[in-house]
């Protein structure tokens, strides 16, 4: 298993809709491609302005066979409907060793 870990930046009186949006676009999506495990959202209550979105892939090989311009159409679609914009302050990806949740 894959974690792939993205972190935005993303003001407190925005998050519901931005959680709620990604959901309904990001997680919606991604969920048709082979491999997708699940996600989940975290929010660390010392920094409660970041939104962690922590997405489960099968295999790495599963998570990067997603073509480019899906990616660009949802990512505009996602932009399009939220109506503002938040930064993105990491992007990272994990190989999961051991895990429950690989059984």
């Amino acid at each position: 298993m894959v974690v792939e870990l993205l972190k935005f930046k993303v003001p407190l009186e925005q998050q519901a809709e931005y959680i709620q949006k990604d959901a309904q676009i990001w997680t919606a999506s991604l969920a048709r491609y082979p491999g997708f495990l699940g996600k989940e959202v975290w929010i660390d209550p010392n920094l409660p302005e970041e939104v962690t979105f922590v997405i489960h892939w099968a295999t790495r090989d599963d998570w990067k066979a997603i073509p480019e311009q899906d990616l660009n159409a949802i990512s505009q679609r996602f932009d399009a409907s939220l109506g503002f914009t938040c930064e993105m302050i990491e992007s990272s990806e994990y190989q999961v060793l051991m895990s429950d949740l690989a059984k």
